[in-house]
């Protein structure tokens, strides 16, 4: 399927879904390699769920040699130096990311009824994308990831989404995304007030059995 700027990938978990999650996968991958978590999710009790997983374009990534790959944005010096990152990328793919959330709008789901979802690369720009935005969203997910531009969230963050639930999860053991990204990310949200369920996993860079387990039970908590 395509808008005018993304493909994506489309998981109904009902007919006429009356929420949507907008989820974002990390560098170089594909939106279609978790298409397989809805069917692990348990959303018992909740009403149908519309999941889109969206393509990132393909770019070239400094830290890889310049070689072009799916990306949201470039990565220059590793996930681990937030003193230098791609603005321009960032924004970019914030406005790929509006026009999915203005598409589902369309299709009539409100916005307090629509989740950014995001793994690694993904994460960052949903928490970026859904805590700037001027409407009120139904949530957010990050996992394995960080907040981009981050000496300048606290400028850019937009109130409508303060009080939105934040469900950020990361591995201790992460050897891409340093689990201090988390936990910078973590600190300064919970000292803007926002309300943020934490969680922190035994594992590497990637998702576990424990985390799909406690993502259920949030969208449960939150839609049902």
């Amino acid at each position: 399927m395509k808008t005018p700027y993304l493909e994506y990938s489309q998981v109904d978990t009902g007919k006429n879904p009356v929420m949507s999650v907008i989820w974002m996968h990390g560098l170089g991958d594909h939106g279609s390699s978790f298409v397989p978590i809805v069917r692990e999710l348990d959303l018992t009790g909740v009403p149908p769920i519309r999941f889109l997983f969206p393509h990132a374009p393909e770019r070239p990534i400094t830290i890889n040699g310049g070689f072009r790959m799916r990306a949201w944005f470039d990565i220059y010096g590793g996930f681990d130096d937030a003193r230098e990152e791609d603005t321009e990328g960032v924004q970019e793919s914030q406005k790929y990311i509006l026009e999915l959330l203005d598409m589902e709008q369309k299709r009539g789901v409100s916005p307090d009824r629509i989740i950014l979802a995001g793994f690694s690369q993904g994460s960052a720009m949903a928490l970026h994308a859904a805590l700037c935005h001027p409407e009120k969203l139904g949530g957010v997910i990050g996992l394995s990831g960080y907040i981009p531009l981050i000496t300048q969230f606290p400028e850019n963050r937009h109130p409508a989404n303060q009080s939105t639930p934040i469900f950020l999860a990361h591995g201790r053991h992460d050897e891409v995304v340093p689990y201090s990204r988390a936990l910078d990310a973590k600190q300064l949200l919970s000292a803007l007030n926002y309300t943020v369920e934490w969680h922190a996993y035994d594992m590497p860079h990637t998702l576990s059995l424990e985390e799909i387990h406690d993502i259920s039970r949030w969208l449960r908590t939150l839609f049902a």
